[in-house]
């Protein structure tokens, strides 16, 4: 301890600060901490002293709107605004008033591209390289499903730029653990920008019984459809804001949980399709090419894949298959075009208020490419398969229930054949992170203020992660440097900007890594190589059910069969060159290794391997079956 004399006195103190504290309230009778952002004067007296008032951030004058909007499970064939033959008036609309972007990339499933959209940056480097579920997730920096405070969202950079900012629907990346009602809230949308957020934070929900929260409490649902509770409530929230503050813009994140399943919806929406589907998956990949090309979102030369080996020739199926089949499809059908018209009632209010024509809006149909969860038979339970179930016993009990399909009380999906078919021109689907058919998906661009051109087609490569950064060079925003003190990574994602009024510019989004559950790809330029990774489902039952053969669950990794395709001249990956340039494999698969470390992608996980290591840390699973198992990790 430290002995000073001062005024003929010794104070003796243990720390320097309070010694100084001391030493002037000893000389001046008072002692205060400036506050570094106080740009005033603080003396003794009010008289000796200069008021500061920090000036309120606001928007620049006439600022746009903002809208984002991501459906669920909806493959790059499906809407009609990208050629497919289920209606989608509003989405036609939005397109033909607007840009129709044919080269957009998801990262194959719904929550890494949500996390790569929210915060402009890939889904492994915001740690959502799987899932932010317990059961998906896993105890690494890519993986463990938490988006860190670092890598701000959209709604974050918004809301201290003078918006305000809503959102509605599907949110996806909460840790389940923080999913209830004593929080931790700061993963919750609220924590994360959103002002005001009303809808779900899993990755799926029962569309009449939804697992719902408005701000940061459950609240009860009203029985009606999500989408028109989802809808409501955007409206409302934008009229409450019009209302106090109408020369204030708004951000609105619109994410339905369409058409993820359960497909469900009110008849009147299905029936419109009834007998539409009847000649068959195969009818529809044709019919949906040749109006792809008439609209110009695929090349002219376009050739479909064949179809993949474990879907039937529609021709050969049953009369009882088809109209099973055909019933799933009604319903998905009808349950987009519902989807389209909740869209609708959106884009009409904003409309009628006079709003519409200073909002960017941006459409994403679909986070991933249509879903194969409904396997081969399509599903009316969410567990499809029971113990020891075959094919044919699935589909009776489906034909047996073909009146409940879409129903509230069924969890509907449909069967792989509609999934291909609505992912038309592409192969694979959904989880599919080596193939454009997981991660190909419609983008539709509308800001009348700022496109010239209506209805113009761009063919430059973007990806989710560039919507952030276009947003903000549309809006003349810089990326922060820091958000509520915490500095800032890197935006990851490239602006598209210049693209809205040049269809001819070149992208500068030159590299980008995909990876899901194991399958993954490179593309640089133009250029891609991709690896599907596939298991063999018997050794996983295996090491499912034996904890010593967890090798079994990788044993694969290696020996993945790695692809390579001219992306620029074989868009729909039809001809593999990777026999025929092998030293530009190589170079591919180097460079998705320096993305892979750059990204924190490693440790290589699939699904079945993090579900491994849960199981065998849980008493309830003994005695359970390697089948029971593989059920519960699907779910």
């Amino acid at each position: 301890m430290e002995d000073i004399k001062y005024s003929n006195s010794i104070i003796k103190s243990p720390k320097k600060g309070l010694l100084l504290t001391a030493l002037l309230v000893a000389q001046f009778g008072f002692a205060q901490n400036k506050d570094d952002n106080f740009k005033g004067v603080i003396g003794k007296t009010l008289a000796e002293s200069k008021e500061y008032w920090p000036e309120p951030v606001n928007a620049p004058k006439g600022a746009p709107n903002v809208v984002w909007i991501i459906l669920d499970d909806v493959g790059y064939g499906a809407s009609s605004a990208f050629g497919g033959l289920i209606q989608t008036p509003v989405l036609e609309s939005l397109a033909n008033s607007g840009l129709r972007y044919t080269n957009f990339h998801t990262t194959a499933i719904c929550a890494p591209t949500r996390s790569a959209l929210l915060t402009g940056s890939n889904s492994h480097k915001v740690h959502v390289g799987g899932f932010s579920h317990t059961s998906m997730s896993a105890g690494f920096p890519g993986w463990d499903g938490r988006l860190p405070s670092k890598n701000g969202t959209i709604a974050e950079i918004l809301r201290d730029k003078g918006y305000n900012t809503f959102g509605v629907g599907k949110y996806g990346v909460t840790p389940d653990e923080d999913a209830t009602d004593a929080g931790p809230f700061d993963r919750w949308p609220t924590g994360k920008g959103f002002e005001h957020f009303f809808g779900f934070l899993g990755s799926a929900t029962d569309q009449y019984k939804p697992d719902l929260i408005e701000d940061q409490a459950h609240v009860t649902p009203d029985g009606r459809h999500l989408s028109e509770q989802i809808t409501d409530k955007a409206i409302s929230y934008i009229q409450r804001q019009h209302k106090a503050a109408p020369d204030k813009p708004f951000f609105l994140y619109y994410s339905p949980a369409a058409v993820h399943a359960p497909h469900q919806v009110a008849t009147k929406w299905s029936d419109a399709y009834k007998g539409k589907f009847d000649d068959g998956w195969d009818a529809y990949r044709e019919k949906t090419l040749a109006n792809q090309k008439k609209l110009g979102v695929v090349p002219a030369n376009a050739v479909l894949p064949e179809r993949n080996s474990l879907i039937a020739d529609w021709k050969k199926l049953t009369p009882d298959q088809k109209k099973v089949y055909s019933k799933f499809m009604e319903v998905y059908a009808g349950y987009l075009t519902y989807t389209d018209y909740e869209i609708g009632r959106l884009v009409n209010y904003l409309k009628e208020s006079n709003q519409l024509d200073n909002t960017l809006v941006f459409v994403m149909i679909g986070d991933n490419g249509a879903s194969k969860e409904g396997t081969l038979q399509g599903a009316v339970e969410r567990q499809t398969y029971k113990v020891g179930e075959t094919e044919e016993q699935v589909f009776q009990n489906n034909l047996n229930r073909i009146g409940e399909i879409g129903t509230p009380q069924v969890y509907a999906n449909y069967p792989l054949g509609w999934a291909q078919a609505t992912n038309t021109p592409f192969k694979s689907w959904k989880q599919d992170a080596n193939s454009e058919g997981g991660t190909h998906n419609p983008l539709i661009v509308y800001y009348p203020k700022g496109i010239k051109e209506k209805g113009g087609i761009r063919n430059q490569y973007s990806h989710v992660i560039d919507i952030l950064p276009t947003t903000l060079d549309v809006l003349g925003i810089k990326a922060p440097e820091t958000i509520r003190e915490v500095k800032q990574d890197t935006i990851q994602g490239y602006s598209f900007y210049n693209s809205l009024n040049d269809a001819n510019v070149v992208s500068s989004h030159k590299i980008q890594h995909y990876y899901i559950f194991g399958s993954r790809s490179i593309y640089n330029d133009g250029w891609k190589a991709a690896a599907a990774h596939h298991p063999n489902s018997i050794e996983v039952k295996e090491a499912l059910a034996d904890k010593s053969k967890a090798n079994l669950l990788n044993a694969d990794f290696d020996n993945d069969i790695w692809e390579l395709y001219n992306i620029n001249e074989d868009f729909n990956e039809r001809k593999d060159l990777a026999k025929k340039y092998p030293e530009k494999l190589a170079e591919l698969k180097k460079l998705f290794d320096e993305q892979a470390k750059k990204n924190n992608l490693y440790p290589l996980i699939d699904w079945s391997d993090v579900y491994f290591r849960r199981i065998h840390k849980t008493p309830a699973t003994e005695g359970q079956s390697a089948q029971e198992l593989l059920t519960k990790a699907n779910k």
